[in-house]
């Protein structure tokens, strides 16, 4: 009986500011493959410089896929990344290539490795308004509270501070009487998936996060935040209220000094690497590289023993 091959599927994965970007191109250069983003900021136009974003001369380097795919006030659930990702990786076996998933989104990793499924609970506009009024009357506090007396199995394992899984957590317990955990499930897709996870010493990794933010600074981090107030884009959407554009923005407005506001960005990405760890741990088979001490070689040498 023959061996069914599944075609390849490469997760490069860490957190901020790790050298996700530089060792992704080198790798598809080496074995032709096209970069899909896993990167939940990234996804807007105009926001170049306080998401990181790949420049046009990386891009050149491998072709890049699900970066720039909507505007800062538009929204793209988990659902629809996933599926945009599964095209993407199709449409690049298709033509031959290796997809490389690169990213340090965990949930978007996850949504694709793992085929996470999501509840059959059409948005709900009128309620979903009530349980927005109902924030900013009492905060994601008191949301949660009845988050717990409603659906307490989603509230054990639910963020309870982002405000959005909260309240789609209780759009989908008041719309379909059902746990959110309940109706969530899994289905691996049909590729051979491997998972590299790039990692370096705390101390190490916070001097490049450091480095990064005032490098952000020298390229225009303040002019681009203005423009794109300018261009009417609310301070409390998501995309503007991201890290590092908050902080900005707090400045603009007179709240806070520059310096201050870069400080406030270092503590806070020290902050959120904490919790993409925390979050990395939710994925298995990891392979995990320290950049300190490994070299590409070692993780070629992974990547073609895994196709054997």
């Amino acid at each position: 009986m023959a061996i069914q091959r599944f075609p390849p599927l490469i997760a490069l994965l860490g957190p901020t500011a790790v050298g996700k970007t530089e060792l992704s191109l080198r790798l598809c250069e080496r074995f032709g493959g096209e970069i899909v983003s896993a990167d939940s900021r990234q996804i807007y136009r105009g926001m170049e410089i306080g998401t990181a974003k790949p420049t046009l001369a990386e891009q050149r380097r491998a072709p890049h896929h699900l970066i720039d795919i909507r505007n800062p006030d538009e929204t793209l659930s988990a659902a629809e990344y996933q599926a945009l990702a599964y095209q993407a990786i199709d449409a690049i076996h298709h033509r031959g290539g290796v997809p490389f998933l690169v990213g340090g989104t965990a949930l978007y990793i996850r949504a694709v490795t793992q085929g996470l499924r999501w509840p059959d609970a059409p948005p709900n506009p009128a309620l979903r308004a009530t349980l927005e009024a109902d924030l900013a009357r009492a905060g994601v506090d008191a949301l949660f509270r009845r988050l717990q007396q409603l659906d307490p199995a989603t509230a054990r394992v639910i963020d309870a501070r982002n405000p959005r899984r909260v309240i789609r957590a209780l759009e989908i317990i008041l719309t379909t009487g059902r746990s959110k955990v309940e109706l969530e499930g899994a289905t691996p897709p049909p590729y051979h998936t491997v998972l590299i996870g790039l990692d370096r010493p705390r101390a190490a990794l916070y001097a490049r996060i450091d480095q990064r933010v005032d490098a952000m600074i020298d390229q225009g981090l303040v002019d681009e935040t203005r423009r794109l107030m300018a261009a009417g884009y609310d301070p409390r959407l998501p995309a503007m209220s991201s890290l590092g554009y908050r902080e900005i923005i707090a400045h603009l407005a007179g709240e806070l000094t520059l310096d201050a506001a870069v400080a406030k960005i270092k503590t806070e990405t020290h902050r959120y690497v904490r919790y993409q760890y925390t979050a990395f741990r939710k994925l298995a088979n990891v392979h995990w590289f320290d950049l300190e001490q490994a070299d590409m070689t070692e993780i070629e040498t992974l990547l073609l023993n895994s196709q054997r």
